[in-house]
């Protein structure tokens, strides 16, 4: 493993034999944008999120802020305690957006093969061979090189696959180049907490700590079978993965904009606990959920329903429906339906999220016109139209033009945390 320095003069490079998969990630990235937007605010510590009195979270933090223990997610109530002096600010997606593409572009001048995880973070192969024979390092340099002139900066790991690209960013931030060489990977993981890996969250950890394991090392040195009956498949993965031994694969970006699931959540200014003021945001998140839908030109058949209750607890359920639909009625009704596998009665209600999934290659191409169920070819379903009518005036009026009555009710009832889009759930 080697972190590049850029400020001193470097020793030729060694060869590169095997692949080479880098992973690009933005520094503190909606906050750089704001303070390349905004000269005044540089230096000093910024908040990206909603405000603490509409229960709001932090979006992204500046590096100055972080000083104080400022971090994403976290609720912006606890932030202002942590940094009483910071500047806030809700954002602006559409501003993002247009960064990350040109950050893309970048990566793709390099290669064509880029995949697009979130809007600051892209996976990128670059091995030797394939489309260059420049060396891996090299055009990392570059990469991070032409981002600087965007006026913000980016963090790159790069390794043999997927797993190790993904910490080796994480390594060195911001403005860190880390290089794990094929045949380091056992070297560079070992001595890592397990919860460096992508996939391990708190829960995980915790179930490998009570097996033992707490290293990446020890992880990749579990017994398979023993991970198999805790974890199932997960299981093995886990320890190949560990290991340095993942075979990864990068889309090309044409791929990127290929849709996995949509979704849409909100955040109550007060947690709700009522049952029918809970069914009623489920149908108007839906309903956000589904204009997204028909946006895009897709049809899911999976629905999600996320309940979170406090900022530290979420549970989620899913339904396949039994035809793909972008029609909330129908996608958001089932989401109701599940309410009862993640609520019982008196239980407070902080968040509520809809996602839609199981988007076939059809529905991805061409949203289909016309139901396939009891309608009659040729018929359009009524709340189709209802649909699509709200959606087209929505666009020319804007959003408070047209709404049902649950539209009303949590209009001005919501966290002003602006989503941005970095992933859906």
């Amino acid at each position: 493993m080697a972190t590049i320095d850029h400020t001193t003069d470097l020793p030729a490079l060694p060869s590169w034999d095997g692949p080479a998969i880098g992973l690009l990630d933005l520094d503190a990235f909606f906050a750089s944008v704001e303070q390349l937007d905004h000269p005044e605010w540089r230096g000093k510590p910024l908040i990206v999120g909603g405000s603490p009195e509409m229960r709001g979270v932090v979006s992204t933090a500046s590096y100055e802020a972080r000083k104080f223990g400022v971090h994403s997610a976290m609720p912006s109530a606890q932030a202002r305690k942590l940094c009483p002096d910071a500047i806030w600010t809700q954002g602006r997606f559409g501003r993002y957006r247009e960064m990350s593409t040109r950050v893309m572009g970048i990566l793709e001048t390099e290669t064509p093969l880029v995949e697009q995880v979130s809007i600051d973070e892209a996976f990128f192969d670059v091995t030797p061979g394939r489309y260059s024979h420049e060396s891996p390092v090299s055009i990392c340099r570059r990469i991070q090189e032409s981002v600087s002139r965007l006026g913000i900066t980016c963090s790159i790991g790069v390794g043999v696959n997927k797993t190790v690209a993904k910490i080796a960013s994480e390594r060195e931030k911001p403005r860190g180049l880390t290089v794990v060489y094929p045949g380091t990977e056992q070297a560079f993981l070992a001595p890592l907490p397990a919860s460096a890996m992508s996939g391990i969250g708190a829960v995980t950890a915790s179930r490998l700590a009570e097996m033992g394991i707490r290293t990446l090392g020890e992880l990749s040195r579990a017994d398979d079978a023993r991970m198999r009956s805790v974890f199932g498949a997960r299981g093995p993965q886990m320890i190949e993965r560990a290991a340095g031994r993942e075979t990864s694969h990068v889309r090309a970006a044409v791929a990127r904009e290929d849709a996995k699931s949509v979704s849409n959540e909100r955040t109550f200014e007060h947690d709700i606990t009522d049952e029918d003021e809970i069914l009623a945001a489920i149908m108007h998140v839906a309903s956000l959920a589904g204009r997204r839908l028909r946006t895009k030109g897709l049809r899911g058949q999976t629905v999600t329903l996320k309940i979170k209750y406090d900022a530290l607890h979420a549970r989620t359920a899913q339904r396949r429906l039994p035809s793909s639909t972008n029609d909330e009625q129908v996608f958001g009704t089932a989401a109701c339906e599940l309410l009862g596998e993640l609520w019982h009665a008196g239980m407070p209600v902080r968040l509520v999220g809809v996602g839609m999934s199981g988007f076939d290659a059809e529905t991805a191409e061409q949203m289909a016109l016309f139901d396939a169920g009891d309608e009659q070819p040729g018929r359009v379903r009524a709340s189709d139209a209802l649909s699509e009518v709200t959606d087209r005036l929505k666009e020319r009026f804007g959003d408070d033009m047209v709404g049902y009555g649950r539209d009303l009710r949590f209009r001005h009832h919501v966290s002003d945390t602006t989503p941005m889009g970095k992933s859906d759930f």
